[in-house]
């Protein structure tokens, strides 16, 4: 009231502090939430409709209890209501030094800063309680498409192998090619993985000391887990297809894998080209094994992918047609 606020206003800037003096208790409550703390006068209280700020100081969040200093008269006690209804108050006695008044408000600055502190501490808790619970959720899901994946591929090797051993070895090696795709993407979360090193752990190690024999080309391309597990297990299918029967199985043979990324209206679309080179004259199949059936079945419907497998005699090739669809299921924070 008068010039109590301008006052305070000017000692406080002195030392560096920001304030705004306030001409009525409405406008005072107007600030507060963009405020640390709020110097009042208690004649100003008494004298002014508090129920605006009666309301604001009851509608605070839990972790909130905003700092009030209320500027008395030396050797009066102040109205118990009003104590009561700043809550979190300090008193000053005036007069008072103007150091007193900058030594209350830091320390009420200070209580704030903790305050907020909480605050934020609060929001992450609960951030990451609500990121954990859709993990659970997406693992959940994952999982038993998982084992979904895994029933197909024992039913296939049951059905496309003579001896126990062979079945052993095809499952063995299937489950392996499965884990690597997986440990690619719960590196990220279970969100994508890089194709480059999908086919690096199934390639690199065909590959010779010039590095002459297997050739990767394209841009850096992240697929999401449910593109990334049926491509994993065709670019499988493809490589132990090749070991055995095709170019990785002499020591002149080569493999090609090319990819290009294309717009196709709001949809990117993976272009992938698997050529092989060098190997033994190529005959086309009898019967149809796991790797004819993946390629030509279940990515076309898991990934609404189109396929042109060619068993050209210089070489077995494979182009894929992929649609990408963004998948981000984990929220950012």
């Amino acid at each position: 009231m008068g010039r109590d606020g301008a006052v305070a206003s000017a000692i406080l800037h002195e030392v560096g502090i920001a304030s705004t003096p306030c001409a009525s208790l409405e406008s005072l409550v107007s600030e507060l939430d963009r405020a640390a703390a709020a110097v009042i006068s208690e004649e100003a209280l008494r004298n002014s409709d508090r129920r605006g700020l009666a309301s604001w100081i009851e509608q605070q969040p839990p972790w909130s209890d905003f700092p009030f200093i209320l500027l008395t008269v030396r050797g009066a006690s102040p109205a118990r209501h009003v104590t009561s209804l700043l809550g979190n108050v300090t008193l000053l006695e005036r007069p008072f030094h103007p150091a007193v008044l900058v030594s209350a408000v830091r320390s009420a600055y200070r209580a704030r800063e903790r305050q907020w502190e909480a605050e934020l501490y609060l929001r992450e808790r609960q951030a990451t309680a609500e990121r954990q619970s859709l993990l659970i959720r997406e693992l959940h899901h994952r999982v038993k498409n998982t084992l979904s994946t895994v029933q197909g591929l024992l039913g296939a090797s049951f059905r496309n192998t003579l001896s126990a051993e062979e079945f052993y070895r095809s499952f063995s090696d299937r489950i392996v090619s499965l884990s690597k795709t997986h440990n690619l993407l719960t590196e990220d979360y279970w969100q994508n993985a890089s194709l480059i090193e999908m086919l690096q752990n199934e390639l690199g190690h065909y590959d010779d000391a010039a590095q002459q024999r297997i050739g990767l080309n394209g841009p850096p391309v992240e697929l999401s887990a449910d593109v990334a597990v049926p491509v994993g297990m065709a670019i499988h299918e493809l490589t132990t297809n090749a070991a055995k029967y095709g170019a990785l199985s002499v020591p002149q043979g080569r493999v090609e894998v090319d990819w290009t990324l294309t717009e196709d209206g709001p949809e990117r679309q993976l272009q992938l080209a698997w050529t092989e080179l060098g190997g033994p004259p190529v005959e086309p199949p009898q019967r149809k094994g796991f790797g004819s059936v993946l390629l030509g079945r279940v990515l076309t419907q898991q990934c609404n992918a189109v396929i042109e497998l060619d068993y050209d005699r210089r070489g077995v090739s494979c182009k894929m047609h992929i649609p990408l669809v963004e998948e981000r299921l984990v929220p950012q924070y």
